[in-house]
């Protein structure tokens, strides 16, 4: 019976001092006086990372033209697609696909007999209305014609005009001519079938001059004008040279680009309509440096840019402007002429960033620009 106490009491006096223990509050900071003593450890045992090493370069500054390339397509300098004012039989078809027509020219007409039949009666009446005006001028003037003759003989051949007129008018409406000199591109009829009025019969186009179309962005409007000569490489190579002649003052409004016309002359009719080509038009020389396409980046805004260091080692951040993309690299301006330019490590580093800049060797200028200019070697 005493031993059951002697446990009891025990068991109470364990849990008195346990809650005494819990009412401290010394154990909490066991497990931090571990995590601050292993923080110091680690600041101790890790020492601070030494600065990235970039490799620069200090490009010179030359004046470049500036040079806006856009993508386009060669087109007509104009196009007319011909067709019938009356209905009929096709009498005469005097062209076919390729032909060369000068303005005027015949080319289709529409079977016409009593048309030509009414056409050469009116000459004839004409002819009859002018002889009697002519006869009664001559007795008037010998006094033996009344005056109300003379103006009946007078209206009579203005009759005659006008019926010729309407006659000739109906007969040209059997007519389809050339509106301007062009090739025929098109023919989709046959000698003998018939058309109905406002049948297509015939496509012409004129293509001296031809006309390469493109967009230009509202950034790179400002420097064109009307006049300025263009470099138009097609794609089979062929290069030819031609001048601004139009500019919309209407941009698009799903690319907000403004259309522009290259005018080429093309008098043996060479280059043909909607082949596709690269504009480059010339515009004011300014400063500027040729670095690597690789060498530009992204700023922590989104803007294309270039990284350099500046003289107390630290990574700063240049805005481009495009000047050219040349097959050599990229023309940029916008940089100051004695920036050291990231050329390698421009990814690993941000704005603001330590580094330690050493010049890019011979081996790493190579590479760039041998990437710069499509080089696999």
């Amino acid at each position: 019976m005493a031993k059951i106490r002697f446990h009891k009491l025990a068991a109470i006096i364990v849990l008195i001092g346990f809650a005494a223990w819990m009412g401290t509050g010394e154990f909490s900071s066991v497990g931090s006086a571990a995590t601050e003593a292993e923080k110091k450890k680690a600041e101790t045992v890790a020492p601070k990372a030494p600065p990235r090493t970039v490799a620069v370069i200090t490009p010179p500054q030359r004046t470049y033209a500036r040079v806006i390339r856009i993508s386009g397509l060669t087109e007509a300098d104009k196009r007319a697609v011909l067709a019938t004012r009356v209905g009929g039989v096709i009498d005469k078809l005097p062209v076919k696909q390729g032909d060369r027509v000068k303005t005027g020219d015949l080319v289709l007409m529409l079977a016409a007999e009593e048309k030509l039949s009414a056409v050469a009666n009116a000459k004839q009446l004409l002819v009859q209305r002018r002889a009697e005006l002519d006869a009664a001028e001559r007795l008037a003037k010998t006094g033996n014609l009344a005056k109300l003759q003379l103006d009946t003989a007078r209206s009579n051949l203005s009759s005659a005009q006008s019926l010729l007129d309407t006659a000739q008018a109906e007969l040209d409406r059997n007519e389809v001519k050339a509106p301007f000199n062009g090739v025929i591109d098109r023919v989709p009829v046959e000698l003998g079938s018939a058309v109905m009025q406002g049948g297509e019969v015939a496509t012409i186009l004129a293509l001296d001059p031809v006309i390469a179309r493109g967009e230009i962005s509202e950034r790179d409007l400002r420097y064109i004008k009307i006049g300025d000569e263009a470099d138009v490489r097609m794609v089979n190579d062929q290069t030819v040279k031609g001048k601004v002649r139009y500019i919309s003052r209407d941009a698009s409004s799903a690319t907000r680009t403004f259309r522009i016309e290259i005018a080429i002359p093309n008098a043996d009719g060479a280059i043909p309509a909607g082949m596709t080509a690269e504009i480059a038009l010339s515009a004011q020389p300014t400063d500027a440096v040729m670095l690597p396409r690789s060498v530009v980046t992204l700023g922590d805004k989104g803007d294309l840019g270039i990284r350099s260091v500046d003289k107390d080692s630290k990574v700063t951040f240049f805005p481009i402007d495009l000047v050219d993309d040349s097959p050599k690299g990229l023309v940029l301006g916008g940089i100051p002429s004695d920036a050291r330019i990231i050329v390698a490590g421009q990814e690993l580093v941000k704005e603001g960033d330590v580094v330690k800049p050493v010049d890019a060797d011979q081996e790493t200028l190579r590479k760039l620009m041998g990437e710069a200019t499509g080089s696999t070697q």
